[in-house]
């Protein structure tokens, strides 16, 4: 059973000048435990049908299934880590981290071995009485990542959720973060306009077409030997061909 299914979605934006089309027809389906990228032209609707999947949209037409079940509102199963931490300066490292358990009232003392077992593996245990100012910023994700695992959700939502790094914090940190998420055994649904992060992280990337956004092509990502890390991605023979086939499909 496919563990999201997203079927003939479509979104209109009404207003007094009329109605706009966003989101045109998408259909896919996401495998337990896979990483699926979904990229596309800027303005297009990526964040947009990744708000739907999320049930913090409702769409004009069409479903959303989490393991084969219709999902019309904001699903537990999921967990979403936008493009910029959102972490609450006035809080420290481990109060941020309960921060979700305490919106949804769950009994916090069931949590807090698995929140330290995430907070040693991850290399942040002797920072969880730190406030975030000082952190850097891909310590920052890595809270803003523990905050959403400590949910236990079973698919992880990520917009754009390296964008506000600089260029090798990014690298390192969206590394760490893809290993971190294949170590908890999450599946994955990742919205972003880096190709090169699409590519290296994926087992598959959908292409969206310019607004109203429709899939344009559908990619299998495969290298010529396994990688467990996506700077080792990066460097193999296959990756170049990625590239140059998403980034014309993309200019089409």
């Amino acid at each position: 059973m496919d563990k999201v299914s997203v079927n003939n979605i479509y979104m209109n934006y009404h207003s007094l000048k009329g109605s706009t089309k966003a989101i045109n027809d998408i259909t896919f389906t996401v495998s337990d435990g896979e990483f699926l990228s979904i990229v596309g032209p800027s303005g297009c609707g990526k964040s947009t049908l990744l708000n739907i999947i999320a049930g913090l949209l409702k769409p004009s037409n069409g479903e959303i299934y989490v393991d084969g079940e219709v999902s019309n509102s904001i699903s537990t199963k999921m967990g979403y880590m936008f493009q910029r931490d959102h972490l609450f300066d006035w809080l420290t490292v481990w109060d941020n981290i309960l921060l979700g358990l305490k919106i949804q009232h769950k009994p916090i003392e069931l949590y807090k071995e698995k929140i330290n077992s995430l907070l040693n593996d991850y290399g942040l245990w002797d920072f969880r009485f730190h406030h975030p100012s000082e952190l850097s910023g891909g310590m920052r994700q890595k809270v803003a990542l523990i905050r959403t695992l400590a949910l236990n959700p079973e698919v992880l939502l990520l917009d754009e959720p390296f964008s506000a790094l600089d260029y090798q914090t990014r690298l390192n940190i969206s590394d760490e973060i893809y290993k971190i998420i294949k170590k908890e055994g999450k599946t994955a649904i990742m919205v972003t306009h880096d190709i090169s992060e699409a590519i290296s992280m994926s087992n598959r990337i959908i292409v969206l077409s310019s607004r109203p956004a429709k899939i344009s092509k559908i990619f299998d990502i495969d290298f010529s030997i396994p990688h467990d890390s996506p700077l080792k991605c990066r460097e193999d023979s296959k990756f170049r061909l990625h590239f140059n086939n998403v980034w014309k499909e993309l200019n089409s």
